[in-house]
């Protein structure tokens, strides 16, 4: 079938997959790696070293430069700026130009910019007029100047995750049914008379497990990710004993958000679920309780490999 070219285009590149459309003035030099069904519209510049995959959007006025990828199913906004050199000079080029990947169905905006050798995660959103520094997690919503996360996606409709948001209340009514494999949400007896209040938990009852081990995160300095993996064989319990967080729990094809904002509430994660805690307040204190003692190799941090880890139980 080949590929549709305007009059106007100048495309260098043999490597263009079928019913790829390449618009008025884009310009596609000749070692470039294009795959199918991609939309590379008006007054684009596609370099050398750059491989795009299949059903890939490149609005207009974009330049992609040496050591950029585009995965499957890539949208990028109007404008959006890749930069491929921290420190460029004049007449001055490095030995490789970093690699920057934006993995499969990640959005990028209109008038984003994307410093050099970053990888922005599968379906993440990065919002328009988003300045990246870092990498940006799988799923992630991220705006601002430095971008920052402000949220989750569901890609079954593309909208941000609905927290479950619980009130201050010492006792709440809790649905713990989150609809993701593994996770429950428990909410513990609160005790109160005059002189306070307590809650506890008891192991066979509201604590589904045997801890071994206990770790606490405080004095969180921003509401950045922490956690963002997932265990092969560790059990998990979570409570912020003080102030708040939000956990995101994904077990490869569902995702929630629940946040954590009392000391009555508790969070089961089992093993091979995807886990991150973010939005921490200024005092928040986060309790967790784990089933086995630290091991190293018994983390997923990377995200395609959680996935194979669901596949594979």
């Amino acid at each position: 079938m080949g590929f549709y070219k305007h009059p106007n285009a100048l495309v260098e590149s043999s490597s263009i997959g079928d019913k790829t459309r390449v618009w008025a003035f884009a310009h596609i030099l000749p070692k470039a790696v294009i795959g199918e069904d991609c939309n590379i519209c008006d007054h684009t510049f596609i370099e050398n070293d750059v491989i795009i995959g299949n059903r890939v959007t490149v609005k207009c006025g974009v330049q992609l430069w040496d050591g950029i990828t585009l995965e499957d199913d890539v949208f990028v906004g109007p404008n959006a700026t890749f930069t491929n050199d921290l420190f460029p000079r004049s007449k001055q080029y490095p030995s490789a130009f970093a690699r920057t990947v934006v993995h499969k169905g990640a959005s990028v905006g209109a008038n984003a910019t994307i410093l050099p050798g970053l990888n922005i995660g599968q379906h993440a959103m990065v919002g328009a007029g988003t300045v990246v520094t870092k990498d940006v997690p799988s799923f992630a919503i991220v705006v601002g100047n430095p971008a920052r996360i402000i949220g989750y996606v569901q890609t079954d409709n593309n909208h941000s995750i609905k927290s479950t948001v619980q009130s201050l209340a010492p006792v709440n009514k809790v649905d713990n049914d989150l609809g993701i494999n593994g996770v429950r949400l428990y909410e513990t007896p609160v005790v109160i008379d005059l002189r306070g209040s307590l809650t506890f938990a008891e192991i066979g009852k509201t604590l589904p497990f045997v801890p071994k081990r206990y770790f606490f995160v405080f004095d969180v300095p921003s509401s950045e990710v922490r956690g963002a993996h997932a265990h092969y064989e560790c059990h998990q319990f979570l409570v912020c004993i003080r102030g708040s967080c939000s956990v995101v729990v994904d077990d490869g094809q569902n995702r929630a958000e629940v946040i954590l904002n009392h000391p009555n509430l508790g969070l089961h994660v089992s093993p091979r679920v995807w886990a991150i805690e973010y939005k921490y307040s200024q005092d928040a204190v986060l309790m967790v309780l784990a089933s086995e003692v630290y091991k190293s190799e018994d983390y997923i941090r990377d995200y395609d490999s959680f996935l194979e880890a669901v596949k594979n139980k």
